[in-house]
């Protein structure tokens, strides 16, 4: 029942749409099985976009639309895109110029927030240049000022829609806060600031932070910060409840199915998984468990069937108990990997950053399907929508379906 109502407030999208980072529920978990299992640069694919700069973004899918996020001339010139599903032409294009500084580093390229839609409206993040939000056609509804993001590393976290807001995390820094607006209009909503945002002095500060992108869960949202995971009321952006352990760095966003929430650290820091519900600290009372470090994660997993799924940077793919964190295997696939696992049925869908792309048995056993090459380095993951898979390397943006 729990599960269930976690992924109430979506069952009327669509399954052959993908509005956000992560897909309609924003943990990864597509509705659609028959997907294509084999592909190669050549084969199963039906058409290939060239982009113009590296890019970490994932795409999105609405109808016959795909929008995407892209950066030109080092971040002077943030786009959006909007591509036509059907032929991987462009539609239309949108460029936001911004003279100012931000810092990122060089496995980080701008523009690596990917966008969000509603059916109605199109919203993108570009960090230090703004918010920004579209029709379906491409004309400007709404812009708004975020202020500078600054941090060594940039930002890349996602805005998501819940009813009527836009909700962002507006962070890693100084400055961070979690931000919400009227989708309609961009006007704030209302606005929290995050103590423990940074720390020390001097450049020390950078080595702290979150990237994670809020998760939508029924009236809910959760999201993973230095120290700690936290419930907000998504309405007025109360705190319900926090659970603590994580450490300094989040890279990835939390998941929750089964009734229990989970969220892991970055930087081989501690993950922990805990009890939905409660109310204030609620550490004590319903973390299950914690371990104090684990393997490099920047993507995030996906929760299927009382096992956790995730891709570690190093290239490890893992099978973790839900209600205990103990390892049932890992096993390495191939190169390191950024991209977040995406669960279709009882298969994972994951790329690594060689351009390697793995379906991999969903299973208690370990057994991978098929091993598919698009010899391209790919730091994004897999978007799903309506049979196809949207991949976006550092040179192109692949669709793949079967014929």
């Amino acid at each position: 029942m729990a599960a269930a109502a976690c992924l109430a407030p979506w069952l009327q999208i669509r399954a052959d749409n993908w509005p956000a980072w992560r897909g309609p529920t924003g943990q990864g978990i597509c509705e659609e099985t028959e997907l294509p299992l084999e592909w190669s640069a050549s084969k199963n694919v039906r058409w290939k976009l060239p982009l113009p700069a590296p890019g970490n973004s994932t795409p999105i899918a609405w109808g016959k639309r795909i929008f995407l996020t892209q950066a030109t001339n080092s971040g002077a010139g943030r786009w959006t895109w909007c591509v036509n599903r059907d032929d991987g032409k462009i539609a239309w294009k949108k460029k936001v110029a911004y003279a100012g500084s931000e810092p990122t580093h060089a496995t980080n390229p701008y523009c690596s927030a990917s966008p969000v839609t509603d059916g109605e409206r199109v919203i993108v993040s570009h960090g230090s240049a703004g918010l920004f939000c579209y029709d379906l056609s491409g004309k400007e509804l709404w812009r708004r000022d975020l202020g500078e993001f600054r941090h060594i590393w940039g930002n890349a976290n996602s805005p998501v829609i819940y009813g009527d807001s836009c909700i962002i995390n507006c962070g890693p820094g100084v400055r961070t806060h979690l931000l919400c607006l009227d989708k309609k209009t961009g006007k704030e909503t209302w606005k929290i600031p995050i103590p423990g945002g940074h720390e020390g002095t001097g450049g020390r500060e950078s080595w702290t932070g979150s990237w994670s992108t809020p998760l939508v869960l029924g009236k809910k949202l959760l999201v993973s910060y230095p120290g700690r995971l936290i419930a907000f009321e998504a309405t007025s952006g109360k705190e319900l409840w926090s659970c603590s352990g994580l450490g300094k760095l989040v890279y990835t966003s939390p998941l929750a199915r089964e009734g229990i929430a989970v969220s892991m650290s970055g930087f081989m820091g501690p993950p922990l998984a805990v009890r939905l519900g409660g109310k204030g600290e609620v550490t004590e009372s319903r973390r299950l468990w914690r371990q104090e470090r684990s393997q490099q994660r920047i993507g995030s997993g996906v929760i299927h069937q009382g096992h956790i799924y995730i891709h570690n940077d190093p290239g490890v793919l893992e099978c973790i108990k839900l209600k205990t964190g103990e390892t049932v295997w890992k096993n390495r696939l191939a190169g390191k990997s950024w991209s977040s696992v995406v669960l279709s049925g009882d298969r994972l869908y994951t790329a690594d950053d060689g351009g390697s792309c793995f379906v991999v048995q969903a299973s208690p056993s370990f057994k991978v399907l098929a091993r598919n090459e698009l010899g391209e380095r790919i730091r994004a993951s897999i978007a799903v929508s309506d049979g196809a898979l949207f991949i976006r390397s550092y040179k192109h943006l692949w669709c793949i379906s079967k014929p």
